[in-house]
């Protein structure tokens, strides 16, 4: 096969210093947490969304989480991990969903939710991305909770550190090397 490349859609992660002001601004006045909302809304449905895989069920985790937020804003403490904080609530109501039923979407199908049809369809017949797909999905559930946190939810290392109670050097180092086998794995047809 030819050069393995992983191309991911995502959007730019707000920068800490505006984050900050908005946390600022929402803290004097609720109706600012708004902003907070327009920052992160994409990145926690797609991360709902690759964990739960029904879209109004993914919807609906959202704006539950976002309402827990807003509910327990008053005693978040900022300490630059914002992102760490929102995505461990909707984590939760991933598990609150999951209490319910288990059904889970591929973190390849999480995605393209909004791509070019055409686009889709051209990567889907690709043969690296079907064998990618094969080997996320064989995956245990906690290297794909760190692909999912990382390049779903787009968290900073940081910030996945702070999540799942690692350092940032210790959660970098492991999606580097999750990122490393399946490079390989894709690479050799015979693993």
């Amino acid at each position: 096969m030819g050069e393995f490349t992983m191309t991911i859609m995502r959007e730019p992660q707000p920068e800490k210093n505006r984050v900050a002001q908005i946390i600022e601004a929402a803290r004097k006045d609720p109706k600012e947490f708004g902003e907070l909302y327009l920052l992160y809304a994409q990145p926690v449905f797609r991360y709902l969304f690759s964990r739960i895989g029904n879209l109004s069920e993914a919807e609906d985790a959202t704006a539950q989480t976002f309402l827990a937020a807003l509910e327990r804003f008053p005693h978040y403490k900022h300490d630059g991990y914002f992102a760490s904080w929102l995505f461990s609530i909707a984590r939760n109501k991933s598990a609150d969903h999951f209490r319910k039923q288990r059904n889970e979407t591929s973190l390849d199908a999480a995605e393209y939710i909004g791509a070019d049809p055409n686009m889709l369809q051209k990567i889907i017949e690709s043969d690296q991305v079907s064998r990618l797909s094969k080997l996320i999905n064989a995956l245990s559930e906690e290297e794909q909770e760190l692909l999912r946190l990382r390049f779903v939810a787009d968290l900073s290392f940081g910030e996945i550190g702070r999540l799942i109670n690692q350092k940032e050097d210790t959660a970098k180092k492991s999606i580097y090397r999750l990122l490393a086998r399946l490079k390989a794995q894709v690479e050799d047809p015979h693993v």
